[in-house]
């Protein structure tokens, strides 16, 4: 680092790196320039046999950008947004420059706070139900984004994306591979900068339900319990597909998962039938008309979990002195 970087900087990097991503591989990197921020691709921590066109990985970059945006807006700052600005640079996901000052609203200091409280919960949930006011707030954090979010329930597709799940993760269970590359990045220390330690893990089921916790994610070290049986499921969607509509869909999903937070709302991930090619057609066939799906979560209350630790932003930043590109 030649020069110091602004607070608010320090703040806005120090909110991306808490974003979601697979397995919490982190998988991006940061390069600022005067007052440009770029989000690039890392491809030395993608998951090579559940991710390998980076679609997950995109969404991670995607949801750090969004957390980089509000925060910054939360501090009084303009920022406008370029999403893969250069094809000839395909892993440059965002760039965000600061455009001056605004003043912040309510919304945006409301999810800027939750981004240090949001997390995964792999845990069971309670049997209380979403109200209406709250579904329809998440509908609208999707939108205001470029994306929609389509209940289950609503829709007539829950047993069968339920059954994609299943599907999936029995095709998961029999890749020698793809178990290899889930216990690496699984069942850490907890204090691992890296990776889902085994704390933050859920008990076993007691029974399997209509979905079920990814075994990866299970934590054997704790009594089973009952999970809930048909719990909240949203599919984030674009009208478009592509690297492109993959990073919309991040920024999407981290302003669905901050207003979830923000109300007091418990979410997870089902990623297994997005990470085998069978059940990842079959979703695309099954939302055809709708969109393009790109995560599938799991919504309701539950009691908060730990949370899972980051990489020092130092380690994923570069302060550009030149006009050449950084080096991953």
């Amino acid at each position: 680092m030649s020069r110091p970087l602004p607070d608010v900087f320090d703040q806005a990097l120090a909110s991306a790196v808490r974003a979601p991503s697979p397995h919490n591989t982190q998988p991006w990197r940061f390069v600022v320039e005067h007052d440009v921020i770029e989000v690039w691709l890392d491809r030395e921590r993608l998951l090579t046999v559940a991710d390998p066109h980076a679609r997950e990985a995109r969404l991670a970059c995607g949801a750090a950008a969004f957390n980089l945006v509000i925060c910054l807006r939360a501090n009084g700052l303009a920022a406008t947004v370029r999403m893969l600005p250069d094809r000839t640079r395909p892993d440059l996901a965002v760039v965000i420059r600061l455009d001056g000052n605004q003043k912040a609203t309510a919304l945006e200091r409301k999810l800027a706070e939750a981004v240090f409280r949001r997390h995964t919960n792999r845990r069971p949930l309670l049997d209380k139900e979403v109200p209406p006011a709250l579904r329809a707030a998440l509908k609208s954090a999707a939108l205001s984004e470029g994306g929609q979010i389509e209940y289950l329930d609503a829709s007539g597709r829950y047993t069968t994306v339920a059954s994609l799940v299943r599907q999936a993760e029995a095709l998961q269970a029999g890749d020698l591979d793809f178990a290899a590359e889930a216990a690496f990045w699984t069942h850490r220390e907890l204090d691992s900068p890296d990776g889902v330690p085994k704390i933050a893990s859920g008990p076993p089921p007691h029974s399997h339900g209509i979905v079920s916790l990814r075994a990866s994610h299970e934590n054997q070290d704790l009594p089973s319990r009952e999970y809930e049986q048909e719990p909240l499921l949203g599919a984030l969607l674009t009208r478009d597909k592509g690297p492109h509509a993959e990073v919309r869909a991040g920024m999407a999903m981290q302003r669905v998962l901050l207003t979830a937070t923000a109300e007091g709302l418990a979410t997870s991930f089902l990623s297994q039938p997005f990470e085998t090619p069978r059940t990842r057609e079959s979703l695309d066939r099954l939302f055809a008309g709708l969109g393009q799906p790109h995560t599938l979560l799991r919504i309701g209350y539950g009691y908060p979990t730990r949370l899972t630790g980051r990489r020092p932003v130092a380690d994923v930043l570069t302060q550009r002195t030149g006009p050449d590109v950084p080096a991953s």
